[in-house]
């Protein structure tokens, strides 16, 4: 088995439970309130993962940088996700924001010059095919 697959798995099953704890806080308070405990709850896992390093986290600038902005990006968009959770069907708006992958594999072709090979550009065409199906 290859070393990133349980981890990957772990991610994949964390972020399923994400998707439905927003759903259920957003029954019970407003998504911007919600934001407010989600962050709460990252922030109990950095200090989990702080111990982890000994309380010696790396601090390259760049790194720093981007991570911070990591950071801006990941909570801007779980806003705008518990937003339209709260407005729409959780089945459409996880399906549709789960395609986030897509931006990630544009952006790095065009800033990182990384490649996309026949069998990935089919499987993008097939993700806004899903998009436009589910709609």
């Amino acid at each position: 088995m290859t070393q990133w697959l349980p981890a990957a798995m772990m991610a994949l099953l964390s972020f399923g439970l994400w998707g439905l704890f927003s759903k259920l806080t957003i029954v019970y308070i407003d998504s911007r309130s919600a934001l407010i405990f989600q962050t709460a709850g990252v922030l109990l896992v950095g200090v989990v993962a702080l111990g982890m390093l000994n309380f010696k986290p790396a601090t390259d600038i760049k790194g720093l940088s981007y991570g911070v902005l990591t950071g801006i990006a990941y909570g801007v968009g779980c806003l705008f996700y518990l937003i339209a959770a709260d407005k729409g069907k959780v089945t459409t708006v996880v399906t549709l924001t789960a395609l986030y992958p897509l931006v990630t594999i544009i952006l790095s072709y065009f800033l990182l010059q990384e490649t996309i090979n026949g069998k990935q550009f089919m499987g993008i065409v097939f993700a806004l095919l899903a998009i436009y199906m589910m709609s």
